[in-house]
């Protein structure tokens, strides 16, 4: 087969360290091109005193650098952006977000595409977004009669999948008080896992925790409401942390069946 491609698409700069450094950095360690797709530069997500908050364009410029410091340090190859605003992308017009996602795929042309599952992780409007974003441009990718602004032949994703913690994951969190859930619409929605028969794909990143934690520290104006808490984490809490890689295949063309994963090129290699 073509040299090994993978791409991640997320919502917010950060979201490729904390939620995948170590599953990054394993791939481009074992030589294969691993790529970024990023659909907002994180322009709302300020963690510091209001009176100093830098705005929309201020903040997506501090998180833009933060991406790209947390993209050198985890080897990713190519990072693109969809330049959608930070806490509207599940308003934005589907048709193009659709097709710019479409268009980096058909351009790239990945085996694997990794993004946010169904539940947006703990329920954010923009990863659940995006995750509806992605798989329905995969399928136009595939469609010979669906044409894009780089007049690109059609290309078929081998295997999609989802980002997924365990309830033991995300109980191991609560318990060292870090609190990830999210308002919407004045409901509180919680980060609360999923069952550990539900995971069809576990990796072994043990040895890259290192290099997550590094890219993670990047985004510095994320850890400012948890800084304290990151900081007082010993290295095994950070092992275990940043350790984390389970995945749901969404769909494979190239394998199935119920014996757990260990990689995410299984099938193809």
């Amino acid at each position: 087969m073509t040299h090994l491609r993978l791409m991640f698409v997320f919502a917010h700069p950060d979201d490729e360290s904390m939620g995948a450094g170590a599953i990054i950095a394993k791939y481009v360690a074992e030589g294969a091109d691993v790529y970024l797709v990023c659909a907002t530069r994180g322009e709302r997500g300020w963690q510091g005193d209001e009176k100093n908050n830098p705005g929309l364009e201020g903040l997506g410029k501090i998180r833009t650098n933060e991406l790209m410091n947390a993209a050198k340090v985890l080897g990713l190859r190519e990072v693109n952006f969809l330049d959608y605003i930070d806490g509207d992308l599940d308003k934005a017009n589907h048709a193009e977000a659709i097709h710019k996602i479409a268009t980096h795929i058909r351009r790239i042309q990945p085996q694997v595409v990794v993004t946010f599952g169904p539940d947006g992780a703990y329920g954010h409007p923009d990863h659940i977004a995006i995750s509806q974003l992605t798989s329905a441009a995969i399928v136009c990718a595939a469609d010979s009669g669906y044409a894009d602004s780089l007049n690109q032949p059609s290309y078929r994703v081998a295997k999609l999948y989802y980002q997924v913690d365990p309830k033991s994951f995300v109980e191991m969190l609560h318990s060292w008080g870090f609190d990830l859930g999210f308002d919407v619409d004045g409901v509180k929605r919680n980060h609360v896992g999923w069952e550990d028969w539900m995971f069809t794909t576990r990796l072994d990143v043990g040895e890259h925790w290192r290099a997550a934690r590094e890219a993670v520290t990047c985004h510095a104006s994320q850890l400012v409401s948890w800084r304290h808490l990151f900081d007082a984490m010993t290295d095994d809490m950070h092992r275990l942390t940043w350790s984390q890689s389970t995945l749901y295949r969404a769909f494979s063309l190239v394998n199935g069946g119920r014996k757990v994963e260990t990689d995410l090129f299984e099938g193809l290699r």
